[in-house]
């Protein structure tokens, strides 16, 4: 999911639970973001009401956005096996977690959000190797 800003994010997921609430059809990027938002009914009163700001900003454990913006950036690592080793990587942390998916899937993005706030402090490019190693090892 691309987008230019916060605020353009925020827009989306807000624009996905309009369509889901009305029952409207959904293109395949509103479906990926609709299963996020299915998966965290605490969240559905921020969504409701977009003027909305009952959470901390910065604080990626009640930032609904953020929180989402995860799930979804690791399902799109998922898809494209980006960074080369993920899907795999992904299975072997599926099994530590006895088969539960969505521990799993925030145990790697823990670590995902770590190495993308690691980039944005030091101006860099995120280091998917990195990433991908403190997730073998997290789980050894």
């Amino acid at each position: 999911m691309f987008v230019e800003s916060r605020d353009e994010s925020r827009a989306f997921f807000h624009h996905v639970w309009r369509r889901m609430d009305a029952g409207e059809p959904l293109e395949p990027l509103e479906n990926l973001v609709a299963g996020v938002i299915r998966a965290h009914p605490e969240y559905h009163a921020t969504l409701a009401d977009p003027a909305s700001d009952r959470f901390d900003a910065g604080d990626p454990a009640s930032n609904p956005f953020l929180h989402m913006g995860l799930h979804i950036a690791l399902a799109e690592q998922l898809q494209t096996d980006r960074p080369p080793g993920v899907r795999e990587t992904y299975r072997e942390v599926v099994e530590r977690f006895a088969g539960n998916v969505h521990d799993a899937e925030h145990h790697m993005m823990e670590l995902l959000g770590r190495e993308l706030w690691r980039a944005s402090r030091d101006g860099v490019m995120p280091d998917a190797e990195r990433y991908l190693s403190e997730v073998r090892r997290s789980i050894t």
